[in-house]
């Protein structure tokens, strides 16, 4: 826990840089986007992978590392609802909240999102809950707003984080 609050108080800063002191985005965009956000979240608790998936482009720079260790990935889409979709399903519940929305334009194109964001996983009575914050960059293609890259710093999380094990286990048998 030290690690993780030590991690936090080191990138947090630099997370999402662009946004302090950026131009607002347009209405309409800035809604299109914090839908998109909220595809991922709601899908992924609803497990409406097809949801999750149309929320990102065909890749994705997803980079954990601050609660897991190791490298920022590069990914399909794809390959992330496979890899969502075959432990999700095994928490009992689930429930991501995401808010504290800001949004900057990066082009005509692009945009710069960050929000605040708690994560409740259950299983019978047991929870583990982390709280922290996401960095999103996305793009318009074909008039619809894609995560290109997703970055989440976490602040502080309860409960028992091997839960995660748990449930990729207990999802085991579905796939």
């Amino acid at each position: 826990m030290k690690r993780l609050t030590l991690m936090t108080a080191i990138c947090a800063p630099f997370a999402c840089p662009v946004i302090a002191g950026a131009e607002p985005i347009d209405i309409d965009d800035r809604m299109a986007i914090i839908d998109t956000i909220t595809n991922i979240a709601a899908g992924a608790d609803r497990h409406q992978w097809s949801r999750v998936r149309g929320a990102f482009a065909d890749q994705v720079m997803l980079d954990y590392t601050s609660l897991w260790g190791g490298q920022a990935t590069s990914q399909s889409a794809d390959e992330i609802v496979a890899q969502w979709s075959g432990f999700l399903p095994g928490f009992d519940r689930t429930l991501h909240l995401v808010t504290n929305h800001a949004i900057v334009a990066a082009g005509d194109r692009a945009a710069t999102a960050e929000a605040d964001f708690q994560a409740v996983h259950r299983i019978d009575a047991e929870t583990w809950t982390l709280m922290g914050h996401y960095c999103y960059e996305l793009a318009k293609y074909d008039g619809a707003w894609k995560v290109t890259r997703l970055v989440m710093t976490p602040t502080h999380e309860t409960g028992d984080r091997s839960l995660v094990n748990r449930a990729a286990e207990r999802a085991k048998p579905s796939r």
